[in-house]
């Protein structure tokens, strides 16, 4: 006849097994199988790999935590016809926002139009956005001026982008993914065809 120490000695060894395999399992996912699994070390290395991009001139960028979606933004190009953000979905956008009477746009805008030379394309475009109330014919007259001209005129002069995508003021610049969402922005001037400029829109393009 057995006796209860006994009963309980052989109770355990089934537990003591079943422990050992848990273990074991989640020790495997931790270091092997759930590499690049968890959602939300994914998002940390990818928020990582961006503000890697926060430096020199663009040591204000500010990045998202994951892409953030954007409002509807409606605009008109130089010929009045109404246009839309969403047109431009399938390539890195970086949309800048101005108006004639800001000085610090007045001396970036070479920037974004030497940025626009280098990259332009199927896969990277700036839109430059006039908030400026003088409408579309002073807003090309601008960017001529500037030796901007190779960007497309397009304007909002009713300034509702602005309250749209919560910038304070202007310049305000949004990076966008080819899905059409922030990832990343900075208020207030920079030079936008810098090195770090470069490498980031360059990364953004080869992602799928």
């Amino acid at each position: 006849m057995s006796t209860t120490s006994e009963k309980k000695s052989s109770g355990r060894g089934p537990l003591l097994l079943l422990g050992l395999v848990l273990g074991l399992g989640l020790y495997w996912f931790q270091s092997e199988g759930g590499k690049g699994q968890s959602p939300d070390t994914s998002m940390a290395e990818e928020k990582g790999s961006l503000k890697s991009f926060a430096t020199g001139t663009l040591a204000g960028l500010v990045v998202q935590s994951s892409p953030k979606p954007l409002p509807t933004i409606d605009f008109a190009d130089a010929t009045g016809k109404p246009r839309n953000l969403s047109e431009w979905k399938g390539k890195v956008v970086v949309l800048n926002l101005w108006a004639t009477w800001c000085t610090p746009c007045k001396k970036e805008m070479p920037d974004f139009a030497n940025l626009q030379k280098q990259l332009g394309g199927k896969d990277f475009e700036v839109i430059a956005l006039s908030l400026d109330r003088k409408g579309a014919e002073a807003s090309s007259a601008f960017l001529k001026e500037v030796g901007a001209d190779n960007l497309a005129t397009y304007v909002e002069p009713e300034g509702k982008t602005l309250a749209a995508v919560q910038a304070l003021g202007l310049p305000a610049t949004l990076v966008i993914d080819k899905q059409g969402n922030e990832v990343a922005r900075l208020l207030g001037p920079a030079k936008w065809d810098a090195a770090e400029a470069l490498s980031l829109m360059k990364a953004l393009m080869a992602r799928q």
